[in-house]
């Protein structure tokens, strides 16, 4: 079994069946051993020096900003003790209530990701990912009436007695494929003025399309070119906002290249050793003085994974 991806592979028990267990869920809410994992509008507090860690709190350190349903989520449990994510998006400056003063800072978890442990980054993209789908599913989308969590903070219901629906997270799959032929492969540029990263070309799994479909479609959408041979690598959770991406390889049948410039600002066939020239510009320099520098996707992707891995002669 290959290795996982960053955001994958923490090995924790998600807990299911104590979801739907009440008693279970209020004992372990207000329990000395749980652990708490804030999250504000999609940030995570975390300590950053000598190293970045993240922020764990117990339910006796933030007593009044833990109460009710609506504001925790039950992630999972690590070694008999309940772990679970808080939403406190609706205070404006966190860092100025007593109980987290001096605790650290709020940071984007792609931007530390790949230095933390596993279990540590997926318990965080999975509060990230649920309290974003809360705030937009306030309401049911059959009858427009209020909804409210349950099970842990993995089920929304409406309210409304006579269609009490109960709405379930979504998670959107999306294909992400490195194309090549040869001794080159095809990377794109996304449209925007300060945008200078070459990437996989990606996008959506269409209703009634299988994953191979999608990524001949999305390559021949983009770009025109023709491909073959299209063969599962491995996956990735991204929850930014709420992606499962599906990796794959293809080879293509012909070079030239129809730009949809709705959709890409350019695209170009790359040598390994040019590849390796855009990697080294963006694991030697700061993503944000990046500036005008043609650069690929940070480490912590499952773009750069596919494309290293075929630079290393990897690639199945």
């Amino acid at each position: 079994m290959k290795e996982p991806n960053i955001f994958a592979g923490g090995g924790f028990d998600r807990a299911v069946l104590f979801r739907k267990d009440p008693d279970w869920l209020a004992h372990h809410r207000a329990h000395p051993a749980s652990r708490l994992i804030p999250v504000w509008r999609d940030h995570h507090l975390v300590v950053i020096e000598p190293e970045p860690k993240p922020v764990f709190l117990t339910p006796g350190e933030v007593p009044d900003l833990t109460e009710g349903d609506e504001s925790l989520a039950l992630l999972g449990v690590i070694e008999d003790q309940a772990v679970f994510g808080f939403d406190i998006s609706h205070i404006e400056e966190p860092l100025d209530r007593p109980e987290l003063t001096g605790r650290g800072e709020f940071v984007d978890i792609r931007d530390i990701g790949s230095i933390l442990g596993r279990a540590d980054a997926q318990l965080m993209v999975l509060a990230r990912a649920l309290f974003f789908w809360h705030r937009r599913h306030l309401f049911c989308g059959m009858c427009g009436a209020p909804t409210v969590s349950n099970q842990g903070g993995h089920v929304r219901i409406c309210t409304n007695a006579d269609c009490a629906t109960t709405h379930f997270p979504r998670t959107d799959p999306a294909v992400i494929m490195l194309v090549t032929d040869g001794d080159k492969c095809l990377l794109g540029r996304r449209p925007g003025r300060q945008n200078f990263m070459y990437s996989t070309l990606a996008g959506f799994v269409e209703p009634g399309e299988s994953l191979e479909e999608a990524v001949a479609r999305e390559v021949m959408e983009e770009t025109g070119v023709h491909i073959t041979n299209v063969r599962y690598a491995h996956s990735q959770p991204w929850p930014f906002p709420a992606n499962l991406m599906l990796g794959f390889y293809a080879d293509a049948t012909s070079r030239e290249i129809s730009l949809n410039d709705n959709e890409l600002a350019d695209a170009r066939w790359f040598t390994r050793d040019e590849v390796r020239d855009l990697m080294a510009v963006r694991d030697r320099t700061e993503s944000e003085r990046l500036g005008g520098a043609l650069h690929l996707p940070r480490p912590i992707s499952i773009a750069r994974r596919l494309i290293s891995e075929w630079i290393e002669g990897k690639a199945p």
